[in-house]
Formats: C-alpha cells, sequence, structure tokens
C-alpha cells in the first residue's frame, strides 16, 4: 500500500510508494516521478473544468486516465486525490450519467471499481452527434416558429444550420478514426 501521502501545493495529495489503482510499485510503472503525475492529472482536470465539466468529475476522470488499469476504487480515489468518499460519489455519478466510466465489482468483493469505457474519447464525440442532431432539429422548429426572417429566427437557423456543419463533419472524423485504428491495430 502507500507509504504516505504529500501535499504538492496544489491541493491534491501525491502519493508516494505505489501507483495508485493499480498496486504496482512506482518502480515497476518505469519509475514514474508520482509529482509530475499529480501535476499532470490536475492540470488536465483544470482544462476540462474550464471546458464546462465539474471541478471533481474532471479531477476523478483525470486520476482514471492517468492510471494504468484506468481502474479504481472510490477509497483509492478519495485517497489519490484527497476528497472526500461523498466528492467521489458525486463526480462518478456524473462520469456514469455522461458514459465516461463504468462501475464494475471485482470478483468476491463487495467494493466497486470504477473504470473508464473503452474508447472513451469516441464515445463522447459520437454521443455529442445524437447531441447536436436534437439540437439542430429543435433549433430548425424554433425558426419556423418565431419566423425565419425575423431577427431571431435568422439567429437560431444559422446555429441550427452550423450544428448541421459540425455534426455532419463530426461524422466523418469519427468515420476516419475508426479506420485509422483498424489500419494501426
Amino acid at each position: 500500500m502507500t507509504s504516505r501521502t504529500e501535499d504538492t501545493g496544489t491541493g491534491s495529495g501525491v502519493e508516494t510508494g505505489t501507483a495508485a489503482g493499480s498496486g504496482v510499485d512506482a518502480a515497476g510503472s518505469g519509475g514514474r516521478d508520482e509529482d509530475a503525475v499529480s501535476r499532470f492529472v490536475e492540470r488536465f482536470a483544470a482544462d476540462m473544468t474550464e471546458a464546462g465539466m465539474q471541478r471533481m468529475a474532471s479531477r476523478v476522470f483525470a486520476a482514471l486516465l492517468a492510471d494504468d488499469d484506468g481502474s479504481m476504487t472510490s477509497a483509492e480515489l478519495g485517497e489519490r486525490l484527497r476528497i472526500s468518499p461523498a466528492a467521489v460519489s458525486g463526480a462518478i455519478n456524473y462520469l456514469t450519467q455522461v458514459s465516461m466510466v463504468g462501475r464494475e465489482r471485482d470478483p468476491g468483493s463487495r467494493r466497486d471499481r470504477y473504470r473508464l469505457h473503452d474508447e472513451v474519447w469516441y464515445d463522447s464525440f459520437a454521443n455529442r452527434d445524437q447531441v447536436l442532431t436534437r439540437w439542430e432539429r429543435t433549433l430548425r422548429d424554433g425558426a419556423r416558429t418565431l419566423g425565419e426572417d425575423t431577427p431571431a429566427g435568422a439567429r437560431l437557423l444559422e446555429t441550427a444550420e452550423f450544428f448541421a456543419f459540425v455534426q455532419s463533419e463530426l461524422v466523418g472524423v469519427l468515420a476516419r478514426w475508426r479506420e485509422s485504428r483498424k489500419a494501426t491495430g
């Protein structure tokens, strides 16, 4: 288990001795600098928060992303990030709701383990595709309701056309990604 927790000055704890989640000694993880890993987790979480994700959900997601297994228990997440069980629970509920993380049980254990979904980024963007399609439909209906020749209706129509464009580009991007993954194995 972890020998001690250090404060990096960012309000986040850094485990020393083992890599959280994997139970592997830091030397078994290529001798990683756990302080640097913690700084990465906090930096990426801040980027995600700035983009609109909840702060704790961002931190939990970034910690899972940085874990070799992509999987941790609530206790491991709480220890790694120095957050309460309630904060872990709220973050996991959000991440589960948006299909970025799944919940599973270790055989013979009553503890839940939280795991990143395979292809988490692909799935996130594919789900955005569905959202964009719904928004486009609603905006077109709104433009018709307001009158496409009114300033508000024209604004809604332009927004709908933008979402239609982004959605059509996203479909192509996702298809090209799948093809590139098949080609590289």
